[in-house]
Order: structure tokens, then C-alpha cells, then sequence
């Protein structure tokens, strides 16, 4: 910053890539970089929260995916944020929050066709990246579209105390489903899922396997919400009744060395079970739908939006390092500005 006008900003910066793809401190630095010139067709936007997602990981290494793009090194990072607009133009005015996909840096210059603009209608910011943003957009699109959620369904969640996890579990019960069961990692997460996320069981997958745990809870499954593949998904392919149905959303568990056969698949054959996998911005036509069913959710205090937030650009690496452990409940953020 100099003299009174923004010239800069920081940023968070890949410095190198990871080795055998485990991200460390090391990995990242923070820099002051120029903010750049602002076109007419842009917009500068002081960023006041910035999404830690789990995704981040694949994009830290060099393999092609088909719905994003691989960080670059010695530039910044990029992510989900929301924040105000100081600089505006006759499109999106000053003083308007967007949300959009620079974040990891305190301020950003944004196309205007790439700034959704969001009334808050009276929910606190940030909720709006978490439970109302991409991760509750997820859980509502797979159960409804990918896993065509039923009224009396008894469904499961991996990765149930996470953003997308936690909302999975809550939007399924509040959407019609006759048991909901979920799995976390340790008993404090456990116990979260049932004493405060109302679901009906939970599953420590760190104190017993998961197979192991969904027989003890579960007699059979319609519909399994799957954010982590690996041991959930097998076990959850022998637990499915005949005609169940699988919302493949994410593959965490394909980052490491311990990856079971694919001979499990068969249960699919012999069950007739339905594997679907989506991206949320094929469904953007529920967005509105999406919204204001949460937003009368939250409301009717029948949802709990569960947040984990660090503060500031300089702990935003330590944010993402302690979501890969663990260390979240429902949505990572990091606190800007």
C-alpha cells in the first residue's frame, strides 16, 4: 500500500510443489505482490473470508483434471471468497458483496462476469461460503440429483463432520430420509454428529473399521453420499440393499499408497447398485431453489452451519495443513482483512 492507494496486496504464493504430494509449511509464502491495474470491466474487492478446501490438494500436484486447474508455482493461490467491493463500476457498485474465485490474498482484482453478487438476507457473511456456498450447493445437488434421494431412505456420509459432509447428513434427514448415519474421524466428532447434527448413528472410523462399524449401526443402506472413496465406499457397497445408490462426490482417499481392489465393484453387478458422479456447476439451475430452501432452514433453526475459522492471510496455510488432519468442523475459513 502506498500513500493512501491500494498498489499491493498479500498474497499466498506456491512456492514449490510437494514432495510425493504431502503438502508442508515449506510449500507456501506469503508475499506482497502488485494488485494490478483495475479495467472497466473489473471490479476490486477487499476479501473479508476465503474457503480452505480439500480439493486444494489434487491441484498442488501436475495431473490433468477435467473441472479445474493445477496451482502454478511461484504464483498465487486461488480459491472461493467472499468479500466488499471498494472499487465498483456502473455493473457491481462499491460497497457490494460478491463472491468469487480469487481468494488467498487480502485484495483481488475481479472480472465482473466472474463476481456473483450476494444479499446476505440477514445470515452472517461467511456462511455463505460454507453451507449456503459451494459445500451446501454440493450436499443438496448429490443427494437430490446424483443419489435421487427418496422419501424413507436410510443413507450414510463419509466424511460427515466436514463442510459438505455435515450438510449431506442434515439436508437428507430435513429432505425426507427415515435414518441418517455418519462417519468421523475420532469421538468428539462422532458424538458432534449425533448430539448437535442430529444424525441417528455415527461411525468413528479412527477407533474401529468402517465395515466393521456400519453393520454394528446399520441393517442396509439405500443411498451412500461418499467424500472420501476408499474403505467407506467398500463398505458401503456390501451395507447398499438391492437398487442402492451411490453419490460419487469425493476421492480423498486416492491421495494415498493404501488403496483397496476394485474387485469390491462386483457388489454393484450382483446388487444393481447405482454409482453417479457429479460437479456441482453442471446444476446451477437449483441454485435459487438451493438458497432459499437453506435460508428457511437456518431460519426455522432446523440447521446447524457449522464453521472452523482461522484469522488472517499469514495463518491461512496453517488453515488448509489442519483441514487435511482433521482439524475442521463443517466449513474451513480463513478471516480476512
Amino acid at each position: 500500500m502506498t500513500s493512501g492507494v491500494t498498489t499491493t496486496t498479500r498474497a499466498v504464493f506456491l512456492r514449490k510443489r510437494p514432495d510425493a504430494g504431502v503438502p508442508k509449511p515449506e510449500n507456501f509464502e506469503v508475499r506482497e505482490t502488485d494488485v494490478g491495474p483495475v479495467r472497466g470491466d473489473q471490479i476490486l474487492v477487499e476479501n473479508r473470508y476465503m474457503s480452505v478446501d480439500p480439493s486444494m490438494r489434487g491441484r498442488l500436484g501436475t495431473s490433468e483434471m477435467h473441472y479445474t486447474t493445477s496451482f502454478v508455482e511461484d504464483a498465487p493461490l486461488d480459491g472461493s471468497a467472499i468479500g466488499v467491493v471498494v472499487r465498483g463500476n456502473d455493473r457491481i457498485p462499491a460497497g457490494a458483496c460478491v463472491r468469487h474465485r480469487l481468494g488467498w490474498r487480502d485484495l483481488a482484482v475481479v472480472d465482473v462476469d466472474a463476481a456473483a453478487v450476494i444479499e446476505p438476507r440477514g445470515v452472517d457473511l461467511h456462511h455463505w461460503l460454507g453451507v449456503l456456498g459451494q459445500p451446501g450447493f454440493t450436499a443438496y445437488c448429490g443427494l437430490l440429483r446424483a443419489g435421487g434421494l427418496r422419501a424413507g431412505d436410510e443413507v450414510f456420509v463419509s466424511a460427515a463432520a466436514g463442510a459438505v459432509g455435515s450438510a449431506a447428513g442434515q439436508f437428507a434427514r430435513l429432505l425426507g430420509a427415515s435414518r441418517v448415519i455418519g462417519s468421523a474421524g475420532g469421538p468428539a466428532k462422532a458424538a458432534l454428529l449425533t448430539e448437535r447434527l442430529g444424525f441417528d448413528a455415527a461411525i468413528d472410523y479412527r477407533s474401529e473399521p468402517v465395515a466393521d462399524g456400519l453393520r454394528r449401526v446399520s441393517d442396509g443402506i439405500d443411498l451412500y453420499f461418499d467424500n472420501v472413496g476408499g474403505d467407506h465406499l467398500i463398505a458401503a457397497l456390501h451395507r447398499l440393499r438391492m437398487n442402492g445408490r451411490v453419490a460419487l462426490c469425493g476421492m480423498i482417499s486416492a491421495v494415498g499408497d493404501d488403496r483397496p481392489p476394485v474387485d469390491h465393484l462386483m457388489q454393484a453387478i450382483l446388487k444393481r447398485i447405482t454409482l453417479t458422479g457429479f460437479i456441482v456447476r453442471d446444476h446451477e439451475d437449483l441454485r435459487a431453489e438451493f438458497e432459499d430452501r437453506v435460508l428457511g432452514w437456518l431460519a426455522a433453526g432446523e440447521l446447524v452451519a457449522e464453521s472452523t475459522i482461522h484469522r488472517g492471510i499469514d495463518n491461512a496455510v496453517e488453515a488448509f495443513l489442519a483441514m487435511l488432519d482433521g482439524g475442521n468442523v463443517g466449513k474451513m475459513l480463513v478471516e480476512l482483512n
